[in-house]
């Protein structure tokens, strides 16, 4: 695979809204807030990772915005963000080779389950409200930003749980190296409602998070970057087979690919928290793949932003480019970033990471 530069990215979420407050916000620890509205027996304590307030007019300053769902706002603003820090100039010579890749869970559950609703509580003949359907196609939010930046490449969302952002990168790999862009967005934002909220308890989840980060790649590695993606895969183990043993298997496979030793790992990022046999489990798993040692850093970013789903992947990444940018010292240093599904996915990506300075 070639390497997948990272020229800038950009985050949204209650925990930071800048690469630098990111940094800060994981040394921190962000305690979950008090959220209302919710359905008592999916959220019983009544917190979450949530952005309360947000209002995606006081961040775009313009008009356009009022169909936008949530996921669909929060992802704008996570582009744009990382649009500007890249220094990305969208012009009419490099927008056909400007494109985005977006990963989710499935979409905005809530506006399709808003807009089912509207067949029921209509009168006959069921005039539901159009304005709502765009909000249900898993691709708005791609589709939207697209439309924002005017960015006219190729844009695609994939779907994928825990493994969204990871087969997000894989999918962007894939059209760098068949020529069809020269620079992608890659993002995987998700958002929180009681939707949200019952998806991330019946999953096993704990407390519900909400936001993303969106990331721009290039194809070439010219130009300043904050690091690269030198590989990336996914894998699924079938019923009856052992996971850890798959993800061992891929987790040397990827760091193979990316011509990296496993001693030489020095993060590791592993995916939302489980329940404590489930996390033995795959950190024994991957310092198997690791060739038998342990890292020396271990992330759980959901401590830090809550369960988000498809977005803990993007989370996972910018985690590691904020401590890079935060510490020169960790400059050319090697990062593992580790994704599995509850049915047997598994995925990894190596990453290496630069502080720009």
């Amino acid at each position: 695979m070639t390497a997948l530069t990272i020229a800038g990215w950009g985050v949204v979420g209650p925990a930071a809204d800048s690469p630098e407050a990111f940094a800060t916000a994981l040394g921190a620890a962000p305690q979950p807030v008090p959220v209302t509205g919710m359905y008592a027996d999916e959220l019983p304590d009544a917190r979450a990772h949530a952005l309360v307030g947000f209002d995606v007019k006081a961040h775009l300053r313009r008009r356009g915005t009022a169909f936008f769902d949530r996921r669909t706002s929060l992802t704008v603003v996570a582009c744009g963000r990382a649009i500007e820090d890249a220094g990305l100039v969208v012009t009419d010579d490099n927008r056909e080779r400007i494109g985005i890749v977006t990963g989710t869970t499935a979409g905005s559950v809530k506006s399709s389950v808003d807009y089912a609703a509207e067949t029921f509580t209509q009168q006959p003949p069921y005039l539901v409200n159009p304005a709502l359907f765009p909000n249900t196609v898993m691709n708005c939010a791609a589709g939207q930003s697209a439309i924002w930046y005017k960015l006219h490449g190729p844009n695609a969302t994939v779907a994928g749980g825990p493994l969204a952002f990871l087969t997000g990168l894989r999918y962007s790999a894939n059209l760098f190296r068949r020529g069809r862009a020269d620079v992608l967005l890659a993002a995987t934002v998700e958002e929180f409602t009681p939707h949200a909220a019952w998806t991330v308890r019946r999953t096993g989840g704990t407390v519900a998070g909400e936001g993303g980060a969106a990331f721009v790649l290039r194809r070439e590695p010219d130009g300043p970057a904050d690091g690269a993606v030198l590989a990336v895969r996914v894998g699924f183990c079938p019923a009856g087979q052992s996971r850890p043993a798959a993800l061992s298997a891929l987790v040397r496979a990827t760091l193979a690919e990316a011509g990296v030793d496993g001693a030489d790992v020095t993060t590791v990022a592993c995916g939302r928290r489980g329940d404590a046999r489930d996390d033995a489990e795959v950190w024994s798993a991957v310092d198997d793949g690791l060739g038998g040692r342990s890292p020396a850093e271990r992330l759980h970013v959901d401590d830090v932003v809550g369960d988000c789903q498809a977005a803990t992947g993007a989370w996972e990444l910018a985690a590691v480019l904020a401590r890079h940018r935060a510490d020169p010292g960790r400059d050319g240093a090697y990062a593992l970033l580790v994704a599995r599904t509850p049915e047997g996915g598994v995925g990894a990506a190596v990453v290496r990471g630069r502080s720009r300075r």
